[in-house]
This record gives C-alpha cells, sequence and structure tokens, in this order.
C-alpha cells in the first residue's frame, strides 16, 4: 500500500477481511524511526449500483500499546464470560478454533 503522505514509511501490513468490513494493521515509522500503529475499519456501502468505502482510523503509539492490548483483552475476556449466552459462547470458540478462510491474501488473484 502506499501512504498519500510520504513522511510515514510503512513497515508492515495486515488484512483481515471480515464479512463487509476490512480490517487493516498498518505499522509505520516516523521521519525520526518512531514506530505506530494504524488500525483501519474499511467497510463497502452500495448506492444506486455503485460501491464506496467507509473508513474509520485509529492511531496506535507505541508506547500504549501495553496499555491498549490489556485493555482490549480484558474487554473481549468480559464480553465472553459475562454477557455471551453458552451457545454463542461455544459457536465463538468454535469459529476461533477453525481453519481461516483469510489464509491466501486476495491481492495474489488472478481476476
Amino acid at each position: 500500500m502506499v501512504e498519500e503522505n510520504n513522511d510515514k514509511a510503512e513497515i508492515y501490513s495486515q488484512r483481515v477481511r471480515a464479512g463487509k468490513r476490512t480490517y487493516f494493521f498498518d505499522v509505520k515509522s516516523t521521519r525520526s524511526n518512531d514506530y505506530y500503529l494504524t488500525i483501519t475499519e474499511s467497510k463497502r456501502k452500495f448506492k444506486d449500483d455503485n460501491y464506496s468505502y467507509e473508513k474509520h482510523k485509529i492511531f496506535l503509539y507505541k508506547e500504549d500499546f501495553a496499555k491498549f492490548m490489556e485493555a482490549l483483552q480484558d474487554t473481549v475476556n468480559h464480553v465472553k464470560g459475562e454477557l455471551l449466552s453458552e451457545e454463542a459462547l461455544a459457536e465463538l470458540e468454535r469459529l476461533e478454533h477453525a481453519p481461516s478462510e483469510a489464509a491466501v491474501d486476495e491481492e495474489l488473484k488472478w481476476e
């Protein structure tokens, strides 16, 4: 991927497809070689036989990685342990252990 702002070099990128949404996890570098993560949610929207993408992005700086991961894990654990029914939790665990459909990068397919 090429970033519009050439000040920021992209170091690593991972894409996660999830239905109509795609999540991008991109590690970037500043001019001073400081690293940060951008998390982008891209959702395809259809209107009048055309489609566009709605994007939302957050920036996560390296000094906040541990706090972010801890809060995310605590939140996921709360949903799993306190909010989901046993059936919903079993289905979620089944999905978590199923082989990933995103193993092949779509950009490598011939169209």
